[in-house]
């Protein structure tokens, strides 16, 4: 709980409270300073240091090292907007290639200037050009298409198809990482969290159903690494049928779930979270009929029905997420 004061009247019969002192000196204010009040949807006043200023930009200095990779996602994904890597002696190529492997990873991050000691990294995005439900579908519309064309492959041992999957899986993440940058920045910024709409409360949410989409995906790729495993080997037509049929449903909850959450549609997140019976029928079947097959597939096929159970559960986690939204 931030610091809590007193409302004071004059005679007139004007309300006023004191600023902080620390705030106050912070950000240069003095008598005759004119600050912004502006008041958020939720009820609360927004007090502004510099009304119409643009904002800071936020800058950071990278040693070259064994971890600048990492480095780099974690102060992009804190909002940072130029990264200036420095090495006390000149910078080696492969430093220079892992840097720049790390930037296409990045959405709205590129280099700016290099030279033999330095390279500077500046991200060129406008937040709020990015609403977060836009950036959570698009994600989502990349899965879903993972997920489809995964199920795809591995009943018709397409070693091609699941290798495309994979390479898709660095596309869902990029969004996922864009995402997270412009949830981090509303919450920093009550301006922007009006501009967009999206309480920090929402943020968290958001930042939630993100990660389990992501997720979706990564469930995905393991289902296209069995179906590499299996060399182009076809799973027999009562097996396909079951798998299809698993696939079939997991996929349409995965829909309704991120629908439900978006919607506030209640009634639709429990559909997701009742389908659980059905589910777990399915897969038994699976293993039942799993067993007459070759040794040799067996475990691949284990796996990959496996892998589709969870990304059932992470739908019921997605479906959970949803709450009615305010009129």
């Amino acid at each position: 709980m931030g610091d809590l004061r007193k409302i004071q009247r004059t005679p007139g019969g004007t309300f006023f409270v004191c600023l902080p002192k620390h705030w106050a000196e912070k950000h240069g204010l003095k008598k005759g300073s004119v600050i912004s009040i502006d008041e958020a949807s939720d009820g609360k006043l927004i007090v502004g240091a510099k009304p119409g200023a643009e904002p800071v930009l936020r800058a950071v200095t990278l040693k070259a090292g064994p971890y600048l990779g990492r480095e780099i996602i974690g102060k992009y994904l804190l909002g940072y907007d130029t990264m200036r890597v420095e090495s006390e002696e000149r910078i080696s190529p492969e430093v220079r290639n892992m840097v720049k492997n790390t930037v296409t990873r990045l959405v709205g991050l590129e280099i700016v200037e290099e030279n033999h000691s330095g390279i500077v990294l500046q991200c060129l995005l406008e937040p709020t050009s990015f609403p977060p439900e836009k950036i959570l579908r698009r994600g989502y519309s990349i899965v879903a298409g993972m997920h489809r064309d995964v199920a795809v492959a591995f009943t018709e041992g397409d070693s091609q198809l699941a290798k495309n999957v994979v390479a898709r899986d660095d596309e869902s993440n990029r969004l996922y990482f864009l995402l997270v940058r412009i949830l981090r920045t509303i919450i920093q910024n009550p301006d922007l969290s009006e501009t967009l709409v999206v309480t920090p409360i929402e943020c968290l949410d958001y930042r939630l159903a993100a990660s389990l989409v992501e997720a979706i995906g990564d469930e995905c790729v393991r289902v296209a690494l069995k179906t590499i495993e299996l060399n182009g080997v076809k799973l027999k037509k009562d097996l396909k049928t079951l798998f299809i049929d698993l696939n079939t449903t997991c996929l349409e909850r995965h829909e309704n779930a991120l629908e439900a959450f978006l919607a506030g549609d209640i009634p639709l997140a429990e559909k997701v979270r009742d389908t659980r019976d059905k589910i777990e029928k399915d897969f038994s079947h699976i293993e039942e009929v799993a067993q007459a097959q070759s040794l040799d597939v067996v475990p691949q096929i284990l796996a990959a029905a496996s892998f589709m159970r969870q990304i059932y559960e992470h739908s019921v986690d997605i479906a959970d997420l949803a709450a009615p939204r305010k009129p």
